[in-house]
């Protein structure tokens, strides 16, 4: 009798498993051969007494080029006409980086503004006082 557990391991909705292995297992999963998107691995335990346990672990692959949208986010609700700044990038062939494109420009944000403002308010009136208290 063999008393060791084994696993069914699918991928997405497939009723085909992608494997099946005696524990513990080690093995790669090739997100290459997947599309870009969200999936599900699911994983089916049997023990030596039949009894299954279930685990599901969703995931979302990105092999393609990365997307940065700036201007507009998830669910905004918006009118008018709305600036947007998009950048793609990919990783290259993942032996060498790839400097340029890698990284998405980004506007200044409004809390930055407001802290250079205050510090050049305090900035002019620091120097106002100061002269004043020399006159």
């Amino acid at each position: 009798m063999n008393n060791k557990c084994s696993v069914l391991v699918f991928l997405d909705d497939d009723p085909k498993p992608y494997g099946e292995y005696l524990v513990p297992i080690n093995f790669d999963l090739d997100t290459r051969k997947l599309v870009d998107g969200e999936h599900v691995l699911k994983i089916v335990s049997k023990d030596p007494t039949g009894k299954e346990g279930i685990r599901q672990i969703p995931f979302v692959v990105r092999n393609g080029p990365g997307i940065a949208v700036e201007g507009i986010t998830n669910n905004e609700t918006v009118d008018g006409i709305i600036p947007l700044m998009i950048n793609a990038y990919g990783k290259g062939d993942q032996k060498r980086f790839l400097i340029e494109g890698s990284e998405s420009p980004h506007s200044i944000p409004a809390w930055l503004w407001a802290i250079i403002i205050a510090f050049a308010g305090w900035a002019v009136y620091y120097a106002i006082t100061a002269m004043n208290t020399r006159l």
